[in-house]
């Protein structure tokens, strides 16, 4: 259990969404089929805005439809999906002006461990409770991470996003920022609504393209959505199990070991050689106890297996450490940053 110092300092009263309705530091497209950085690279304003797209709207459009049509979407689903459609302006200002992430560890941890959203996890956690069990015993992934995921992302599904996925990805594979990333997403997402999953109407999520509870990318959707509630569809907008087995399956696929934790608070001996800290430098965990490094009661870090030291606030002169397994990287394929993995693993921790 990570100690409950770990949290000093208080918690946020706003709950914030991670992805949908996010703060610009977060936004991001998440559990994409290639992970993307959880920060976009910086360019400046003038260029962005001086940016025009390779081709008018109309000639693209047509292009998409005719590589959707060769890669079998149906014309019934093309004309819903794509008559009338238009860019939206909206979705490229929020693309082009993503703010440069600068919370600190502290400001970000506290701000997503709010006491809202623990409260409204352990109330999840127990009103899911037989359902987790089937996710737990089908995956053999830990329920409690995929509740603080589901926290994270959505707020446990009370915002997932209101944009037209369609009309979001069509703008953004025009505008050419990541034309070649989200014309993919573009024809993933237009699969995913030929198949029926999901209705044209109810295919909304985040500005980026982000869907449902997991806030997952098409392409995600299609490796790894799930029909866990048997009823011939992949659901993640409205069926809670869908949407909760699509994480747990999203993690088993990633590599998650069953009855691993994903690490843990400690303190680290005076003289500490910080270049050590990195969640790459996966060390046999007997190393990091003969080198000082201590759980919060004192005692030496113990395992069979290894892992790494990290320190997430160093950067910025916060103390704090970790010492992070196999199961935190698992985390990090979710979304690639330590800040959010560490506070997945925290509220993790707190909710069952």
């Amino acid at each position: 259990m990570v100690s409950r110092r770990a949290f000093a300092g208080g918690f946020g009263a706003l709950t914030l969404s991670c992805c949908a309705g996010a703060p610009p530091e977060a936004a991001r497209p998440v559990a994409a089929a290639q992970p993307m950085p959880a920060t976009p690279p910086v360019v400046s304003e003038q260029a962005d805005l001086a940016r025009q797209p390779a081709q008018p709207w109309e000639p693209f459009l047509a292009g998409v439809r005719q590589e959707a049509r060769r890669g079998g979407v149906s014309e019934a689903t093309l004309n819903r999906a794509l008559s009338n459609l238009r860019p939206n302006q909206r979705v490229i200002e929020l693309d082009r002006r993503q703010a440069e992430f600068t919370q600190t560890w502290t400001q970000y941890r506290d701000g997503r461990l709010s006491q809202t959203r623990l409260e409204n996890g352990r109330r999840q956690f127990a009103e899911n409770r037989a359902l987790l069990g089937q996710i737990q015993s089908r995956f053999r992934v830990d329920p409690r991470v995929v509740v603080a995921i589901w926290g994270l992302e959505t707020s446990y599904g009370g915002f997932t996003g209101n944009f037209n996925v369609i009309e979001v990805l069509a703008t953004l594979a025009w505008e050419g920022r990541r034309a070649q990333f989200f014309r993919a997403e573009l024809m993933a997402a237009l699969r995913v609504l030929d198949a029926g999953n999901v209705s044209f109407e109810r295919m909304r999520g985040s500005h980026a393209g982000a869907m449902g509870h997991p806030q997952f990318m098409p392409t995600s959707f299609e490796r790894l959505a799930v029909d866990m509630d048997g009823d011939g569809r992949r659901d993640i907008w409205d069926s809670r199990a869908d949407a909760l087995g699509s994480i747990a399956n999203y993690l088993a696929r990633s590599g998650w070991r069953d009855g691993e934790g994903w690490g843990h608070e400690v303190t680290l001996p005076p003289g500490f050689d910080t270049s050590l800290a990195d969640h790459r430098n996966m060390r046999p965990i007997r190393d990091w106890a003969a080198m000082g490094v201590r759980r919060m009661d004192g005692r030496p870090v113990s395992g069979a297996g290894e892992a790494a030291v990290i320190i997430p606030g160093l950067s910025r002169g916060e103390g704090q450490a970790f010492l992070v397994l196999h199961n935190f990287m698992v985390i990090r394929r979710y979304n690639p940053s330590n800040f959010y993995a560490l506070v997945v693993g925290l509220l993790a921790d707190q909710v069952g």
